[in-house]
């Protein structure tokens, strides 16, 4: 796949995602577009191309299992690897989902300093 540029983080705690937004733009020197839902990340990830989909696992409505198996219904988007954020309770439940559809888990509470450096260890360690 290449080059990690542009990723679709998707968590619905507006907190979170600010602090991810720092770690992920300005540390990472990623670009990133958020969702703070499965269905607007469904609405926006192909016109918005991502490299890379980092979820959260337990949210409203559609959870990140339930979010990522229907993005990867669309075939512009089938083989976008993906990471879930998720606390190890979260983890444990859906095991053998992170374990299938991802390319690893990145546990939370997460350092924020080293969030940008997990992501891209995940992805050459998978995918560059």
């Amino acid at each position: 796949m290449g080059e990690l540029n542009r990723i679709l983080h998707v968590e619905d705690d507006p907190d979170i995602q600010a602090i991810v937004k720092i770690c992920l733009e300005t540390i990472g020197g990623y670009e990133l577009l958020q969702c703070l839902s499965g269905r607007e990340a469904i609405e926006q990830a192909e016109s918005y191309a991502p490299d890379l989909f980092v979820l959260d696992m337990m949210m409203p409505g559609m959870n990140g299992v339930e979010t990522l198996e229907a993005l990867r219904e669309n075939a512009a988007l089938t083989d976008v690897p993906a990471i879930f954020v998720t606390s190890l309770n979260a983890a444990g439940k859906h095991e053998k989902s992170i374990q299938d559809l991802a390319i690893g888990m990145i546990p939370k509470p997460f350092d924020p300093t080293l969030l940008a450096e997990q992501i891209q260890d995940l992805w050459s360690q998978n995918v560059g």
